[in-house]
């Protein structure tokens, strides 16, 4: 049920991706993000999913891998993909099932909402397929830096998210344990309607919990044991440092954000010329 799960699994492998500073990863992938949500056509959407297929290839990572990440997510397309299908009333009529009406705006918008949706999240997974943990803790603890002036935790929050991270998989793999345990003893979670579907799933729940808090009450013993949090002044094993490839890789992403940005608010016309060059009668 809860297998191959991509967020939050590091995917181990020598190339110029990985080696980049995780500073640099973090803020490129907010940067990534915030461009999805400033397109607003065809043309938009076929760059970003170029760009992101390049940052694929040059991390070396399978598509596969990737494409995972959105397995997890598949109700919330499929839920916002009818919402915007059957609830936006806008333009030509393209079909009627009832009292549903299909329109030619609504299906542009809910492929539109999808395609957003997917790369938005393929996007964000490979900043965990190329970070380690520790890695995303120190960037997050040095970005977060200047919070310290107004005495923010900023060491603690930054390893909090970074144990959450490191959990996400050991926690559905916990799952998958516990559901096959519970299905060896005849239990069903793929038969009746929702409501037992909910009820079958509360022997998992229980000891997932149980287990969880287990392992956060050891998890607080051996960092206690090794004096966490004894000192605030600490030292780092590895110092990062901004190379080459950090500053080629903000100027690609740099040059990505602005074009989308020129496209959206300077030359709308040449994104939708594009769109109707491609997709003719469609549009």
């Amino acid at each position: 049920m809860f297998r191959d799960v991509a967020f939050g699994q590091y995917y181990p492998t020598n190339s110029p991706v990985h080696r980049l500073d995780a500073r640099v990863k973090l803020l490129l992938t907010i940067l990534f993000i915030t461009a999805i949500f400033f397109i607003n056509t065809y043309f938009g959407f076929m760059l970003t999913a170029a760009v992101l297929l390049a940052v694929i290839i040059l991390a070396r990572l399978p598509i596969i891998s990737v494409l995972k990440s959105v397995r997890g997510i598949l109700f919330i397309v499929v839920f916002t993909a009818v919402i915007n299908l059957f609830f936006i009333k806008d333009g030509e009529v393209l079909a009627q099932i009832g009292t549903a009406v299909i329109t030619k705006t609504g299906v542009h918008t809910t492929i539109k909402m999808v395609l957003r949706l997917v790369l938005l999240i393929s996007g964000a997974s490979l900043l965990s397929l190329t970070t380690t943990p520790v890695q995303l803790a120190d960037g997050l603890e040095s970005l977060m830096s200047p919070l310290k002036l107004i005495r923010v935790p900023v060491r603690d929050i930054a390893m909090i998210m970074s144990i959450a991270l490191r959990f996400i998989p050991t926690l559905f793999e916990e799952t998958n344990k516990i559901i096959s345990a519970q299905k060896a003893r005849g239990a069903s979670f793929d038969t009746g309607n929702v409501l037992s579907r909910i009820k079958a799933l509360l022997p998992v729940l229980i000891p997932l919990f149980v287990n969880s808090f287990r392992r956060a009450d050891e998890l607080a013993f051996a960092m206690d044991a090794r004096c966490y949090n004894a000192t605030d002044k600490r030292t780092k094993m590895k110092k990062a440092v901004i190379g080459v490839g950090d500053i080629i890789a903000v100027l690609f992403i740099g040059g990505f954000f602005t074009v989308i940005l020129l496209e959206r608010y300077y030359f709308p016309t040449v994104g939708i010329n594009i769109d109707s060059t491609i997709f003719g009668d469609l549009l």
